[in-house]
């Protein structure tokens, strides 16, 4: 069981790194969904921890439908991000359907080479998962889609989750389950699922906000958890 942890500081990626996580997807403006966040903070991450980071490549919050001058400051920011040291980005490029974009996402991937991939929660804009599952697998550079399942909280959205799980076991893809994930809710989620990577935010802090730092007991307390499921 792999378990990411949302850092938007350097405090933040030590803490999770130090009590357990196993990858951060570091983020700036969570307030707005999380978007890209400066060259400087990227570079200090990096070299503070030793767990893979994963950077949000998302230029803007208005949509996941971009324009060409979107695209281009999206390129911008793989290279500038790969030469940084991160192991991995984290995107999500929809069309004016509210379905893959696929000609955006093979450019984003040009640029990001070998990096590690995950598409992002634009994924739950999506009406049929199943069949954009099978679009995003079509690219081996993408290892992850991070989803709840829809819109819904992921604790909500059990069976389509366990349909995405069941669907990505031919695929090289994994589902991450992001959004709404508590440690109460976590032990079933993955029961019911089949879930074998999770994602928290907000309910790994004090207070269960953004607004405030990393709780390390609650990271330990997961971690606990997972290896409990994996037994």
């Amino acid at each position: 069981m792999k378990l990411e942890i949302i850092a938007t500081s350097v405090a933040d990626a030590i803490a999770a790194e130090q009590s357990g996580a196993e990858r951060l997807e570091l983020c700036a403006a969570l307030s707005e969904g999380g978007l890209t966040p400066s060259l400087g903070l990227i570079k200090a991450v990096v070299s503070s921890v030793d767990i893979p980071v994963h950077i949000i490549v998302r230029p803007h919050s208005r949509t996941f439908q971009y324009d060409e001058y979107d695209i281009s400051v999206m390129l911008a920011d793989i290279r500038h991000i790969k030469q940084a040291g991160a192991a991995g980005i984290v995107i999500g490029v929809l069309n004016e359907e509210n379905k893959v974009n696929t000609e955006a996402l093979s450019r984003l991937l040009e640029e990001a080479g070998d990096m590690n991939v995950t598409f992002h929660r634009a994924f739950d804009e999506i009406v049929d998962q199943l069949e954009a599952l099978e679009v995003i697998a079509s690219y081996p550079q993408i290892q992850r889609i991070l989803t709840s399942g829809g819109q819904a909280p992921a604790p909500e959205a059990v069976e389509q989750l366990k349909q995405l799980v069941e669907k990505s076991q031919d695929t090289s893809v994994r589902i991450l389950a992001g959004n709404g994930m508590t440690p109460e809710s976590l032990s079933s989620l993955v029961s019911a699922t089949g879930l074998e990577e999770v994602h928290f935010g907000s309910a790994v802090r004090f207070k269960r906000s953004f607004m405030y730092p990393i709780d390390p007991a609650v990271i330990t307390d997961i971690k606990r958890n997972l290896k409990q499921l994996s037994e």
